[in-house]
């Protein structure tokens, strides 16, 4: 059997001795470190790969962007060269995904959250900047929202004006990312529920715990049909708590050409936001800020994106970066000790490091440590 098959045949302990056994002959199977995952992290990642091929005496690692969840779904498949040996994330490993990972023989996972990004809702600099709320954006885009009697609807709004009488009376027309992305599971999170928690009954709902008899009362007001209860029951195996059944009515985006999913490519976002000056964007903060001269970032409940406001967290619209290590891969494939040295250094992901340059707040310098010393150690990621 080639090494080849062993690591993909065997679970982390058979991993680590055939990386005894055998190392030299994987790393002639691949001598490049392979990194998927996150759009918004690429950038950031492109950098440090960069840096690390011109400093050291390893192959420049290859970097694909995939998508949050296309990366995981990649990382998890499994241990050998032929499956990445790094996927970057723009929201935390799901509990499901770890599942996952263990199913395949992927038991050992280092976390390395790397510091934070906001999403901003931007247009073109040709028009007026938005002042936007988080209401505003749940009424313009989600698929229901509450009727004149507050049960949900069909979202009727075709305007900017019909959300918010002092918004623009220009198109609803949002580009964004595709539900495999983690910037669209952190805008579905902190934009769409922050907003779906202005609507009373929807709040309340998502306070509710497991099993409670209001969680019923508040689907018929709403409604919510019981068929969404009775699904997750038979799925789960449990009872929802109001908070299962909230985030099915708070996340779920129109489709009827208010929200175009436009891809991985943020650049591509940048350069449709130019063409048609009526349309606003959702992407990482550091797109925002490599191109100021072509966009501008809506201003979110009274505060714009910036790297102070994402820094001190009053732009309400941000979230952590990671990228997630397969133990079972260091020792073997060459390099990946030394480019995680590489990304956890003070001259990289540090105050004046060189990744705050290209758009990344950094961490406090605590968790920074914390972070670079789990990265040295190789500490596996605990779930709680």
């Amino acid at each position: 059997m080639s090494t080849r098959q062993i690591l993909a045949s065997v679970g982390l302990a058979g991993a680590l001795s055939a990386a005894v056994i055998t190392g030299a002959h994987a790393a002639s199977a691949r001598d490049h470190i392979s990194i998927v995952g996150s759009s918004t992290v690429y950038p950031f990642a492109t950098v440090v790969v960069e840096q690390f091929g011109k400093t050291t005496s390893f192959k420049t690692p290859k970097v694909e962007s995939t998508g949050s969840g296309g990366g995981l779904k990649l990382f998890c498949a499994g241990v050998g060269v032929q499956h990445p040996d790094i996927t970057n994330a723009s929201r935390r490993i799901k509990s499901s995904e770890v599942k996952m990972c263990e199913k395949n023989g992927v038991k050992g996972i280092i976390e390395v959250k790397i510091g934070y990004d906001g999403i901003a809702i931007a247009n073109s600099k040709k028009a007026t900047q938005f002042k936007l709320s988080r209401k505003d954006i749940f009424l313009a885009l989600a698929l229901k929202i509450p009727g004149p009697d507050g049960k949900l609807i069909n979202n009727p709004h075709k305007t900017w004006k019909d959300v918010n009488p002092s918004l623009p009376n220009t198109k609803i027309e949002v580009l964004g990312p595709p539900p495999t992305s983690g910037t669209r599971d952190a805008f579905n999170e902190l934009a769409m529920g922050g907003g779906a928690k202005k609507i009373a009954d929807l709040k309340k709902l998502r306070g509710l715990a497991q099993g409670s008899p209001e969680i019923k009362t508040l689907m018929e007001k709403l409604g919510i049909p019981m068929s969404v209860y009775t699904a997750y029951e038979q799925k789960k195996g449990k009872a929802p708590k109001g908070k299962d059944i909230f985030k099915q009515a708070a996340y779920a985006i129109r489709e009827d050409g208010a929200f175009i999913e436009a891809g991985e490519n943020d650049n591509l976002i940048v350069q449709k936001l130019e063409a048609n000056p009526n349309a606003l964007g959702v992407f990482g903060f550091s797109f925002l800020d490599q191109n100021l001269d072509k966009v501008q970032g809506s201003i979110v409940d009274g505060v714009a994106p910036s790297f102070d406001t994402i820094a001190d967290n009053t732009y309400p619209i941000s979230r952590p970066l990671f990228f997630y290590v397969k133990k079972a891969h260091v020792g073997v494939i060459p390099g990946m000790a030394e480019y995680l040295a590489e990304f956890t250094s003070d001259k990289a992901w540090g105050d004046e490091g060189y990744l705050s340059e290209r758009g990344l707040i950094p961490m406090p310098t605590a968790e920074r440590a914390k972070f670079a010393k789990d990265a040295k150690n190789l500490t596996s990621l605990m779930m709680k």
